[in-house]
């Protein structure tokens, strides 16, 4: 049943990324229509807006999600043996070379993944979980990172990031361009309603800026979640021991304290919800419920 549910979502997650497109063009077409007299025009604007932070983001990701949260990078095994370790056994079982190893100096207890691909990865953990788990349970973790690694969705979750703040970006230009369509002049007010018009681009473009960075926050917010079984199911694989992943789920289950800091951009990269926030029937959370998860493990490896 986890393999099936697996499948859906990957397939869930190339809907989601059309959405995204979607949001740009509807912005886009915005923009061109009052700006430029041109919807095309404005397609192509917010299009190259999200291309160009999708580069930048994409080939700078490492080094951009861990200034963004205060990693600091392992020279050697000297820093952290069991960790470093850990990552070097389970990225040889996992076929892929060694990532970057990071420590988040954080007492809440976390982990994520990022990069564009295996040959350009990192992972990180906060010390707070380095020092909660047992070496079981930080096989585990670190499996479910490997994981993600290996499956590149580091790749889906930093594009997912490039467009979410794209749109955020062409959102907010929007919401603040009311300074330009609202006349000031009482004579350009009275030539053609021209004022009452412009009044009324400006509510649209407000609406714009207010639902433009809600969906794609949700819509990130969808493939984190749709990411996190098979990242699981594959890193109990990993380890063949998936009693370790489960384990460190309780502890994470347990542990109600969020992270000091907490960058919003990459919040769904965890292995759990670094603020620690349930929202009303779960539509804002970024990851699926660590009850559901440790549900389906137990049942695909029963």
């Amino acid at each position: 049943m986890i393999y099936e549910q697996i499948d859906r979502n990957k397939r869930k997650t190339y809907f989601i990324f059309f959405f995204f497109f979607l949001i740009l063009a509807a912005l886009g077409s915005f923009i061109g229509a009052y700006f430029f007299d041109n919807i095309y025009s404005g397609i192509v604007i917010a299009l190259v807006i999200a291309i160009v932070y999708t580069l930048i983001t994409y080939f700078q990701s490492t080094s951009i999600v861990m200034q963004m949260n205060g990693a600091k990078k392992l020279e050697s095994a000297k820093d952290a043996p069991d960790l470093w370790h850990i990552v070097e056994d389970l990225s040889m079982v996992a076929d892929i070379p060694l990532p970057d190893i990071y420590i988040i100096n954080d007492p809440s207890p976390n982990a994520f993944a990022t990069g564009r691909d295996p040959q350009h990865a990192a992972v990180a953990v906060t010390s707070g979980l380095y020092e909660m788990m047992n070496r079981e349970e930080l096989e585990g973790v670190l499996a479910h990172e490997i994981s993600h690694v290996k499956n590149y969705d580091i790749r889906v979750s930093t594009i997912s990031v490039a467009l979410s703040s794209a749109i955020i970006l062409i959102s907010y230009f929007i919401g603040n361009a009311y300074r330009w369509w609202i006349p000031v002049d009482r004579d350009d007010r009275d030539n053609n309603n021209s004022g009452a018009i412009r009044v009324v681009l400006w509510l649209v473009g407000l609406v714009f800026a207010i639902l433009g960075p809600l969906i794609a926050s949700l819509v990130q917010m969808a493939i984190s979640r749709n990411r996190e079984y098979l990242a699981d199911v594959s890193g109990a694989e990993l380890t063949r021991n998936p009693q370790g992943l489960i384990n460190a789920l309780e502890k994470l289950k347990e542990s109600t304290k969020p992270m000091r800091r907490v960058d919003d951009a990459s919040a769904s990269l965890y292995i759990d919800d670094p603020t620690k926030k349930k929202h009303f029937s779960g539509l804002f959370d970024t990851h699926p419920p660590l009850d559901d998860r440790i549900a389906a493990l137990k049942k695909t490896f029963e």
